[in-house]
């Protein structure tokens, strides 16, 4: 690709210390002020892989307007659009559109526009499989020359399948109100992502984002980190605590598991929604909090309520606006990118990670009971089993027996997964290199691991009194001992037939 990335934003002017911080990273740019311009631009680079950043306004006609006059012109264009941080809608769009990759308008960061050059250099024919949320931290978004954010930061998203798209769209719109929100969803299914979306989102983006999982502590322990205390307030208390609600004034508080919170506590966190002001511990001095509060919970709060579990007025108190995290199985759209994205995150130096197409049927006709977390799970697993870094079927080592007739019969008739599918890869953070994959030599690893398996399973059936004791001497439930024993029954049945 050319050095220089062609620059074409009609919406705002480039000043001199801002390209300066893009030199930092090693951006070299050239002004181009119209199509004109651009045209002749291109041309000079002939067949020469070209990059232009493409600033956008409140809508996607100008990359549209973009592919129709260049695409027949120059065919290995690739864009990086910019756009308002509030607008992820737009966001979305441009990557649908073709757009390799999108930022915040205000984004300088070296690391921002390092990630964009690597998905730039990286980039193919193939469509773009996940759509990444542009973020800086709270000194970043006031100051463009402060340090970027570390790499484990919560910087991208997979929204993909509509229905995702929709959730996107609907989370962007609730965060520009200053309401309540309740997450619901099953375990494992991106709730707190969620969340960092809706905050990212807000005008109060720049503030901080403070989380607690309330299932984890014990009562008097989420008391204190939720409220805190003054100095002196009981035994030990040898200095001030600020609260979890303290520290996150001016942004969000992330409150997960909020259906497990001890009904003690219920009461004081709705009187503190309520006057929005909180008394810490040891103090008479009322705190006023500007804070935005969403709760997340895995539970039936309904069911909840009715078992006298929860209380009724905190419900109504925290789903202002409510938002469904459906689970994957109902996303299914989403399972590549979200394989493609492990694969990049766990991969070690220049590696690329492929996926062939028997692997990514398996994954998608799966039930995933286990969510996003469990896709984490057996994609690690691959990676373990993996002797060549090119994932196969044999590779997979699923938590439980996947639903063959119900799944791959809505796989099938789904218009979404054409089949052949392509192998996938992680050669990009978001891109998929779609390439035949040898794997000779791969199935003895397997064979191996298949046969150590069944006989570390025979040997505790065989040293057990009952399939439960044999279970737990292997560390598996009784399920997955079911399933892995009819694996093997069916393993050996076809032996037989074939013998």
């Amino acid at each position: 690709m050319s050095s220089t990335a062609l620059w074409l934003d009609p919406f705002r002017s480039l000043k001199s210390t801002e390209q300066a911080l893009l030199d930092q990273a090693g951006v070299s740019i050239s002004l181009v002020r119209t199509f004109d311009e651009l045209a002749i631009a291109l041309k000079r680079l002939e067949d020469e892989p070209a990059l232009l950043v493409l600033g956008l306004g409140s809508d996607i006609e100008l990359l549209k307007e973009t592919w129709d006059m260049f695409r027949n012109i120059h065919g290995k264009l690739v864009v990086i659009c910019r756009v308002e941080r509030k607008n992820l809608e737009l966001a979305v769009a441009a990557m649908r559109h073709g757009a390799c990759h999108v930022l915040a308008a205000d984004d300088w960061s070296v690391e921002g526009w390092r990630d964009a050059l690597v998905c730039a250099n990286g980039r193919s024919d193939d469509a773009t499989l996940s759509a990444r949320i542009p973020t800086v931290n709270p000194v970043q978004s006031k100051h463009p020359s402060s340090a970027a954010m570390p790499r484990n930061a919560v910087r991208s998203v997979v929204f993909v399948d509509p229905v995702s798209i929709k959730l996107l769209a609907l989370a962007q719109r609730v965060a520009q109100a200053q309401v309540t929100v309740l997450l619901e969803g099953p375990t494992g299914s991106g709730k707190e992502v969620l969340a960092r979306v809706l905050h990212e989102s807000s005008p109060s983006q720049g503030g901080p984002f403070i989380g607690l999982n309330c299932a984890a502590l014990p009562e008097h322990m989420i008391e204190d980190m939720l409220f805190g205390h003054e100095k002196g307030a009981f035994t030990g208390a040898v200095k001030d605590h600020r609260g979890m609600f303290e520290q996150a004034q001016g942004g969000t508080i992330f409150l997960d598991e909020v259906g497990d919170l001890p009904i003690g506590l219920q009461a004081k966190l709705l009187r503190v929604l309520q006057e929005r002001s909180l008394v810490k511990l040891g103090s008479e001095r009322a705190i006023a909090l500007d804070v935005r509060v969403i709760a997340a919970t895995n539970k039936n709060l309904r069911l909840a309520i009715e078992r006298r579990e929860f209380r009724e007025d905190l419900y109504f108190r925290l789903s202002t606006f409510k938002l469904r995290v459906p689970p994957v199985a109902e996303r299914r759209g989403d399972i590549l990118p979200l394989v493609a994205r492990v694969l990049a995150r766990h991969q070690r130096g220049d590696d690329v990670w492929s996926v062939s197409p028997a692997a990514q049927a398996c994954l998608l006709s799966y039930a995933w009971p286990g969510n996003v977390r469990e896709i984490e799970n057996v994609v690690q697993r691959a990676m373990v089993l993996c002797p060549d870094r090119h994932i196969d079927e044999h590779h997979l080592m699923f938590d439980d027996a996947p639903d063959p007739v119900g799944l791959v019969a809505m796989l099938q008739a789904s218009t979404e997964f054409p089949c052949p599918l392509a192998p996938l890869t992680s050669e990009t953070k978001v891109s998929v290199d779609y390439r035949e994959v040898d794997l000779v030599g791969s199935s003895k690893l397997q064979t191996v691991v298949k046969q150590s398996e069944n006989h570390v399973i025979r040997s505790a059936l065989e040293t057990s009194k009952n399939r439960v004791e044999a279970a737990q001497k292997l560390g598996i439930s009784p399920r997955t001992l079911r399933y892995k024993l009819a694996q093997l029954r069916d393993h050996s049945s076809a032996q037989l037939a074939s013998a």
